[in-house]
Formats: structure tokens, C-alpha cells, sequence
């Protein structure tokens, strides 16, 4: 790489937290009607996701090589597939990590020549978006002012920490599950940040987030209270809430939901509707 290579910066290796460090894909038939979301299952060695298309159904199995051989993470794709496969099980291999120094001299490094993160919060786009965002509004002049490539620098920095830290939690915080790479990732040191914010968290039901941080408040409290992790108290602002008012608010938004959830289209009639060509347009009558 040319930011690597002949620039000289380093590669920070994040596998110890992150140590899935390969993947296994293949499409499969399409076999039923289209669910509008992608499902991430549990498995031994790391996880498997599942992206219904129009026309077939992408599945990949997303592993540690450390506890699991390319064949077994194979197999245990091929056989938890929805229908008939429709070619060859494809094995992609990366290392999670990231380079502090993206910029350095006249050389920006975006997208993977930046670094990588495993696709279970799939932000590779994200992260392609926001560092030419970033480059645009501290773009130089011939000089290359080293000032902007160190604020380039500390935003795309942060921008991976956080989601990072938040991928760490998907797996730090699964429980209940015995195999080797399930019992590393609960028992493994965590990042200072991460640490700190998981505490903040169980002492008061808080959630300290910088605003231009990808993932806000929902997310992180599906996965925190979704995987046990609890407040172990209230925020103080709670105290200002009425919780009569609180309540009926929650159930008007319930009621809501329960009434047009009927009256939606499918996933599949919603997509006909969206691509069918549009109806022709009668000449005027001169």
C-alpha cells in the first residue's frame, strides 16, 4: 500500500478484540417471501448473516481462523442455508485494525487502505462517506498544511474507536455460550473506552455519546440491556418525567403501531410497487 509502504505509517492490529479474521460466503436460492430486515445468527467460531435479495439469498459465516478450520466454517454455512446453493462457498480473509495516521504528507488513505472492521454493523460505506466528507472540508492547498492532516487524523481516529468499541460489545457481552472463542471474547480486557462507558452505564442508566458518533443512544441500549448488561440505577433526569404521562405516551405509540402493521404492504409487494415502470402517459388532445 502506498500509505503503508511508501508513506510509513503503522497498522494498529485489532484482532485481540475482534478476533474474527475471515469469512465464507454464498448465495443460496430464494425460497420465501422476503423479510425486510438481514438476520445475524450465533455460531460457534463467530456468526452468520443472512441478506434476502429479489432474486436469492447472500449468507456468509464470519469466523475466527484461531477456532475453526476454512472447511468446518463451510460446512456449517452450507448447512444452515434457507435453499439449494448457487455456487462455490468463497473464503475472504482480513484483519481488523486501522491506520492513526490516515494522512501523512500528500497521501489520504479511505476505505480499507484505512483500515477494516468486520461487517457485523456492515460500515465500511459509512466510514468510505464520512472520510471524504472530512477530507473535502479540510481539503489543502499545495502545501498540505500538516494542522488538517492531524484533524483529518483525530475525526476518522474517533469515528473508528467508537464503532469499534461497539462491535467489541456485541461480543463481550454474549453469555450463556461455552465454545472457546465465546469464552475469550467475555473474559478478554476491553478498551479504556469502552470500559468507561460500559461503567457509566450500570451507575446511572447513562449514556455519554460525542455527536457525531454513529451509533446513538438505541443502539447502544439494545445491545447492552439486549445482552444483560443493566443500569444498575436511574439517570437523575428521569426524576422530571411524569410516569403516568411517560406510560400513556408509550401506549399511544403502541396502539399506532398496532393499527397500521395490518394495512402495510409485504416487503415483496412493497418492492413490485417501487421498480414496476411508470404508466404511460396519454399525449395531450391538441
Amino acid at each position: 500500500l502506498l500509505i503503508g509502504d511508501a508513506m510509513g505509517t503503522t497498522f494498529e492490529d485489532w484482532s485481540h478484540w475482534l478476533p474474527c479474521d475471515r469469512a465464507v460466503a454464498v448465495p443460496c436460492e430464494r425460497v420465501a417471501e422476503t423479510t425486510p430486515f438481514t438476520r445475524s445468527t450465533l455460531r460457534p467460531a463467530g456468526w452468520q448473516w443472512r441478506i434476502p435479495l429479489q432474486h436469492r439469498t447472500g449468507n456468509g459465516y464470519v469466523y475466527a481462523s484461531d477456532f475453526v478450520s476454512d472447511d468446518e466454517a463451510a460446512a456449517t454455512l452450507l448447512a444452515g442455508l434457507d435453499g439449494a446453493p448457487l455456487a462455490d462457498p468463497r473464503v475472504i480473509r482480513f484483519t481488523a485494525g486501522f491506520r492513526r495516521e490516515a494522512w501523512r504528507g500528500n497521501v489520504v488513505a479511505i476505505g480499507l487502505s484505512s483500515g477494516f472492521l468486520e461487517p457485523l454493523e456492515s460500515t465500511s460505506i459509512h466510514l468510505i462517506q464520512s472520510a471524504i466528507a472530512k477530507l473535502i472540508t479540510l481539503f489543502p492547498d499545495r502545501n498540505c498544511d500538516p494542522a488538517l492532516a492531524r484533524r483529518f487524523n483525530a475525526l476518522l481516529g474517533a469515528d473508528m474507536d467508537g464503532i469499534r468499541d461497539f462491535l467489541i460489545l456485541h461480543y463481550h457481552a454474549t453469555e450463556g455460550h461455552q465454545q472457546p472463542l465465546w469464552q475469550h471474547t467475555r473474559n478478554m480486557r476491553l478498551p479504556d473506552t469502552l470500559i468507561e462507558r460500559e461503567e457509566q452505564y450500570r451507575r446511572a442508566g447513562r449514556l455519554m455519546l460525542d455527536a457525531d458518533e454513529l451509533f446513538r443512544e438505541a443502539s447502544w441500549l439494545a445491545v447492552l440491556n439486549g445482552q444483560g448488561i443493566h443500569a444498575d440505577g436511574p439517570s437523575p433526569l428521569a426524576d422530571t418525567l411524569d410516569q403516568t404521562a411517560n406510560r400513556n405516551q408509550l401506549k399511544q405509540i403502541e396502539a399506532v403501531i398496532a393499527r397500521a402493521a395490518p394495512t402495510l404492504p409485504t416487503h415483496d409487494a412493497a418492492i413490485t410497487t417501487l421498480i414496476a415502470p411508470p404508466e404511460p402517459v396519454a399525449p395531450p388532445v391538441l
